[in-house]
Formats: C-alpha cells, sequence, structure tokens
C-alpha cells in the first residue's frame, strides 16, 4: 500500500518497503531486457523456427515455393558472407599493423600451438568415443539406397583440397607434374597470411605507412557498424533459415534410427570438448570462471548453431567478444579470423568419429599406425578448411583415402550432417573465443609486468636524484665539509702562521 504524508502542506507518497522492492526488481528486469535484447530474440528465433518449419512442412510445398520461404534465411546467409571479405582483410591489416614485431611473433605462436594442441585433443577425444560407442558395429545392413541419398563421388571432394596431375612420359620414367587449378569460393586462408603479411609491411614503412593504416583502421571501424546493423536482422533471418531446413527434412525418423549411434556420438564429443576441456585450458591460463566469459557469447553461438558457418560467425563474434567480454580489440581483430579459418575442433571430433564409423560398417579393423593416420591426418586438415556448411565432408574424404577406406559411405555422412554441423560449428567458434580470451589475458599480464619494470626503473631513478641532491646539499651545508674545505683551502702560509 502507498502512504501519503503531508510536508509544509504537500502531499508526498511514501512507498513501503515492498513497494520499493517490487520496483527495484521491475527496474532490473527492464535493464537486463533492454542489455540482452538481442540474445533473447536470437534463441527466440530458433524456437520460432522450429515450429513454423514443423507447420509448414505439412504443406507439401513445391520447390518454387520452398524457395520464397527461405528466401529470408539465404538473405541472413548472403549478408554475413558479404561481410566477412572486409572484415577479415581490414581487422588483419590493422590488428598486425598495430601490435609491435615481437610481440606479434610471440602471440602468433602461442595461438598457433593451441590451436594445434586443442584440435589434437579434439581429435582424441572422437577416435576414442567411437571406439567407446561402436557407432558402426551392427549397422553393416545399412542400405544407403532405402536412405533415399545420393552417391558421393570421392574424386571430387578431394580434387578440391589436393594439385592435380599430368602424367609425362620421359623415356622409362613416369613422372606426375602437379598442376595448380581454382576452386570456386573464397580463399580465406590465402586472404588471412596476405592481410597479416602486409599488416606487417605496413608496420615496416613508419611514417609512410601511417595513413593506410589509419585507412585501415577507419575501414575496419565502418565493417563493424555494418556488423551492428546485419546483428539486429540475424533473429528474424533465422527463424526462416531454421525453418526451411526442417521442411527440406525427408525421413528424419529413418535416419535417426539408422544412424542415432554415429549423431550420439559426434554430440557427445563436442558437448565434452566444448564443455570440460576448452573452458578448462582457459581456467588454467586465467583463473578466471570460463562460463561467465561464454555467456557472453550467446548470440554468435546461436548464430553458429543456426548458419553452420564458423565464417559467418565471425562479425557477430568479433562484436561481442570485444563489447561483452572487454578483450583488446588489437587481439581480438588479429586471432578470431586466424582461428575461424584453421582452428576446427568440432570438425576433428566428428571427421574421427565418421572415420571410425565407416572401418566399423565395413567390417575393417583399424591398426594402430592407421589410428596414428586419422589423428595426425583430422589435425592437419583442420587448417585452411572452408567454414562454410557441410566443409567438414571434403576432409573425412582425406582421411579415409588416407588409411586407405573406402569413401562411397560419404553420403551417409551427408545425409546426418545438417544434425552434427550444428554442434560442431559452435565448438570451433567456442574454441576461437577462449583463444582470444587467453591471448588478451597473457597480453594483459605481460603489459602489467612491463609496467611494474618502469615503475622500478623510475623509482630507481628517482632514488638516485634525491641521492646527488642530498650529497650537495650535505657539502654545501655540513660543518664538517665546511671545514675540510677550508683546511683544504688553506695555504701553506696560513698555516705556519697560525702555528
Amino acid at each position: 500500500m502507498e502512504k501519503k504524508s503531508e510536508i509544509n502542506g504537500h502531499a508526498v507518497s511514501a512507498a513501503g518497503p515492498a513497494e520499493r522492492l517490487r520496483r527495484s526488481r521491475g527496474a532490473k528486469l527492464l535493464r537486463f531486457l533492454r542489455r540482452n535484447l538481442l540474445v533473447i530474440m536470437t534463441v527466440s528465433g530458433v524456437l520460432v523456427g522450429v515450429a513454423l518449419g514443423m507447420v509448414v512442412r505439412g504443406m507439401k510445398l513445391s520447390k518454387a515455393q520452398m524457395t520464397y520461404f527461405a528466401f529470408p534465411g539465404e538473405m541472413l546467409l548472403r549478408m554475413l558472407k558479404m561481410i566477412i571479405l572486409p572484415l577479415v582483410v581490414c581487422s588483419l591489416v590493422s590488428g598486425a599493423a598495430s601490435l609491435d614485431t615481437r610481440s606479434l611473433g610471440k602471440l602468433g605462436g602461442i595461438a598457433v600451438a593451441y590451436f594445434l594442441v586443442t584440435t589434437l585433443i579434439a581429435s582424441g577425444i572422437g577416435v576414442t568415443l567411437a571406439f567407446i560407442i561402436k557407432p558402426g558395429v551392427g549397422a553393416g545392413a545399412l542400405n544407403t539406397n532405402s536412405l533415399g541419398l545420393e552417391s558421393v563421388t570421392p574424386k571430387q571432394p578431394v580434387a578440391t583440397c589436393f594439385l592435380l596431375g599430368h602424367v609425362v612420359q620421359r623415356r622409362h620414367l613416369t613422372l606426375i607434374v602437379p598442376v595448380g587449378t581454382e576452386t570456386d569460393g573464397m580463399n580465406i586462408l590465402g586472404l588471412v597470411l596476405f592481410a597479416m603479411v602486409f599488416g606487417v609491411a605496413l608496420k615496416k614503412l613508419g611514417q609512410e605507412g601511417e595513413e593506410l593504416i589509419r585507412f585501415f583502421n577507419a575501414f575496419n571501424e565502418a565493417t563493424m557498424v555494418l556488423v551492428s546493423w546485419i546483428m539486429w536482422y540475424i533473429p528474424f533471418g533465422i527463424i526462416f533459415l531454421v525453418g526451411s531446413k526442417i521442411v527440406e527434412m525427408e525421413d528424419v525418423v529413418l535416419l535417426v534410427t539408422s544412424l542415432g549411434k554415429y549423431i550420439f556420438a559426434s554430440i557427445l564429443g563436442h558437448v565434452i570438448h566444448g564443455g570440460i576441456v576448452l573452458p578448462l585450458i582457459y581456467f588454467g591460463f586465467t583463473h578466471k570462471n570460463p562460463f561467465s566469459f561464454l555467456s557472453g557469447l550467446i548470440t554468435p553461438f546461436t548464430t553458429a548453431f543456426a548458419t553452420c558457418s564458423s565464417s559467418a560467425t565471425l562479425p557477430s563474434m568479433i562484436k561481442c567478444v570485444e563489447e561483452n567480454n572487454g578483450v583488446d580489440k588489437r587481439i581480438s581483430r588479429f586471432i578470431l579470423p586466424i582461428g575461424a579459418t584453421v582452428n576446427m575442433d568440432g570438425a576433428a571430433i566428428f571427421q574421427c568419429i565418421a572415420a571410425v564409423f565407416i572401418a566399423q560398417l565395413n567390417n575393417i579393423q583399424l591398426n594402430g599406425g592407421q589410428i596414428f593416420t586419422i589423428l595426425v591426418t583430422a589435425t592437419a586438415s583442420s587448417v585452411g578448411a572452408a567454414g562454410i556448411p557441410a566443409g567438414g565432408i571434403i576432409t573425412i574424404a582425406i582421411i579415409l583415402e588416407a588409411i586407405g577406406l573406402p569413401t562411397n559411405d560419404l553420403s551417409l555422412m551427408l545425409a546426418v550432417d545438417w544434425i552434427v554441423d550444428r554442434t560442431t560449428t559452435v565448438v570451433n567458434v567456442e574454441g576461437d573465443a577462449l583463444g582470444a580470451g587467453i591471448l588478451h589475458h597473457i597480453n594483459q599480464q605481460e603489459m602489467k609486468k612491463q609496467q611494474e619494470k618502469e615503475e622500478q626503473l623510475q623509482e630507481l631513478a628517482e632514488v638516485q636524484v634525491e641521492a646527488v641532491a642530498n650529497a650537495q646539499a650535505q657539502e654545501e651545508t655540513s660543518p664538517l665539509v665546511m671545514h675540510q674545505n677550508k683546511a683544504l683551502g688553506s695555504t701553506p702560509e696560513a698555516i705556519e702562521s697560525v702555528l
């Protein structure tokens, strides 16, 4: 109840404790909704998309109608892909130019070590779970034709990853001459390397390169403004992106029952790596709560889940890591584009499980050398893998070729890739984000040590200055020094006259 009291003839409302508590709770709730509005809208978009897809699924849409229905989601993907090129180039050029060459090499070395170690751990988790769960055992009678799947020619994905060879006959020798071929899509790894080297070159130019560095910095900030605009379209686009995928599904029950153990093993590996291993690594370096760090990245995680693309998640990831978690711009804009290209922990898990699954499906016993080859190949092939939906299927073909397994069962992977690829992408971008957080912490510690060293040198210099000043003052005022000076300054004749 609101009580009224009169002060100097004016009515004043005095709210009770319960009323004040209710108002404070309402104000806190309002602030929470304002601060997390985009996150709530994005998560709601996924749920609405699932419901909408289930409703539209029963309408038996034609291909043309399906295209119109999926158009808002396709617009989201195209906008995110549109922003990747300027974002990667400008952020890496400005990041490499803003860092000192020595610190750039140190941070780059730590980043590469982090990416390789975490990907190798992920590969080990995938192989271990595959041998424990045995997703391919008992599924030998699985017929891909009964699932209505199209066969996959292994030469196509393998050819996109390797140089083709022309056979040249010379007398009694047969030579294979590698010939480079161009493939469709954006060469993100090439852009990353070029932008890093170009940024270092601008730094070396000194004053002459400052204007171009400022240009890339301004271009980068303008790109981030575009990203902030696109992020408000994400909840709407996700509705139709998720809904269209559900409408496109054919016999979901048959796929899940046939490949359920494979799906379960892959998702369990992602949960273990993303929920336990990566947070423990972050805590070991920073001694901070990793889940409070991850709580500020719900929007990019939701985007990753909906788009199945690490590259498409990059714009929102950079924005949220900087604004919500306070990571230095020089660190985030340097390491996140590299991570989106070379760090594929989630992909390494399901690729290893898929390789062991196909071996078990064909009743092939893997020896120690083949298992080691799977681990190494999955780790190495993640570097430069396409950060696009179903990009990991290509690298599975490489692993199968490396250990001599048949590649005609890849259509099974494609059949359920739309399920597994969602958690795969979430783990991929989580590894990138935690890597940026670790590098930010290491950089802060180095800066703190350097600052303490500078303060100690400054204090030492001040002590030396004070000591010199005190010595001069003592020399001027001390009676003993004055007496000595007078004695030294007196002539022998004066001494003799005194005596």
